[in-house]
């Protein structure tokens, strides 16, 4: 016969009991200390989960999924031949403008490099909500900023669309690394799907789409495909970045995604609005006669080696002539090319040439500083550089000229 739970206990002896006992008292107290850990952690874990559910509550409406079609056969083609391209937005203003990638767009115009941003034939450009995913409503391109990939679009009929309202705009040069990143998009075709993360690096200096440099925002916020032209936001819910790009030798996120600061947007922003191509390469383009200065600015002094500079005396901040066109206007006003160059680490660093520190008494950090001001004047005009060469400073005036290429 089988003994009862009562009877088992009772045929344990008094000394095993108090061992047992004993036993079971540390393990309740053992855990009841972690449990108290836990509950600390779940608590820290459920205010970090809050503010990520309270930022895509609030945002999440205004993020679109953008959707290009287009002629011409492709892999990822529709039945009809049309090319597919999906990417991401987030709207800008009370208006109801959309804010995404000009490449995520550039396909669908007849001709990209077109002040007019007309649609090419037969394609259709359209934009999808949060919760009606299904519903995809017209836009045209309004304006477009090649320089920082950016394009504004607009909704060819805004009343028979949602209204969700802006999402603010931060001040991007306040981004600390570490800080939380929350980015938003439409990755694979994935409507409105959220990634958090944290800012990796700012600043991070690469050729954006044209080729001019863009000072990226790095983020771990996994960012895939269909992510371009979406937020990167910050803890409060602010963009922070427009995702870009990403790093990654399969063609999908491996850890490193960039975006383009806000406060490069903000600044594009009114020229997006007055409609057209807006921006340095744009002007360039539209203008290919336009005066240049006749010298390359391929390099910062923040690019060089920290002991080499310091043992260069080089300024803190500025960039580096690496040439000057013969008989051209900086060529003239005697301003000098590298003499010679210093290898490290299998990678050639120009010396003993001219740094441009200031131009027009602004200072200038990277080439787009030196190219924004130039292109703001005509042939003819004079702009004062300050130049650093050997441990000392001076000022160099430059006319202004067009600069033919050789032939």
């Amino acid at each position: 016969m089988r003994s009862s739970e009562s009877d088992r206990t009772a045929a344990v002896s008094p000394g095993v009991r108090r061992m047992v006992s004993g036993l079971v008292f540390v393990l309740l107290t053992w855990g009841a200390a972690g449990g108290a850990g836990a509950d600390g952690h779940a608590r820290l874990k459920l205010q970090y989960e809050r503010n990520t559910v309270e930022v895509v509550r609030r945002v999440g409406p205004s993020v679109v999924a953008v959707h290009m079609r287009a002629p011409g056969q492709r892999v990822d083609a529709d039945r009809d031949g049309s090319r597919m391209v999906g990417g991401s937005g987030f709207v800008v203003d009370e208006d109801g403008r959309i804010i995404t990638n000009f490449h995520v767009v550039a396909h669908a115009l007849e001709d990209p490099s077109d002040p007019g941003l007309d649609l090419a034939q037969g394609a259709t450009l359209t934009v999808s909500y949060l919760g009606t995913p299904e519903q995809e409503h017209p836009v045209r391109v309004l304006g477009a900023n090649p320089d920082f990939d950016l394009a504004l679009l607009e909704l060819v009929s805004p009343e028979a669309s949602p209204a969700p309202g802006p999402i603010r705009l931060s001040d991007s040069d306040r981004v600390q690394v570490g800080q939380k990143a929350i980015a938003i998009g439409n990755p694979f075709g994935l409507h409105s799907t959220v990634t958090v993360g944290i800012i990796s690096a700012v600043e991070r200096e690469r050729p954006g789409l044209i080729g001019i440099e863009i000072p990226y925002i790095q983020t771990d916020a996994a960012i895939n495909p269909g992510n371009s032209g979406g937020p990167l936001l910050d803890s409060a819910g602010e963009v922070i970045g427009i995702n870009n790009a990403i790093l990654s030798p399969g063609g999908t996120f491996a850890g490193i995604g960039l975006a383009v600061p806000a406060n490069l947007l903000r600044g594009a922003l009114p020229e997006l609005r007055a409609g057209g191509l807006s921006g340095f390469a744009a002007a360039a383009a539209q203008l290919p006669q336009r005066p240049r200065l006749g010298l390359e600015v391929g390099l910062r002094v923040a690019d060089y080696p920290p002991a080499l500079r310091e043992e260069l005396g080089f300024p803190t901040r500025g960039v580096v002539v690496t040439g000057v066109s013969e008989g051209g206007p900086a060529d003239q006003a005697g301003i000098r090319g590298p003499a010679q160059a210093v290898v490290i680490d299998g990678r050639p660093f120009p010396v003993g040439m001219d740094i441009i520190t200031a131009i027009e008494g602004k200072q200038v950090a990277r080439a787009m500083d030196v190219q924004r001001v130039v292109l703001e004047h005509d042939e003819g005009d004079v702009v004062t550089l300050r130049v650093w060469r050997d441990g000392a400073e001076r000022e160099v005036e430059v006319t202004l000229s067009v600069v033919l290429p050789a032939d």
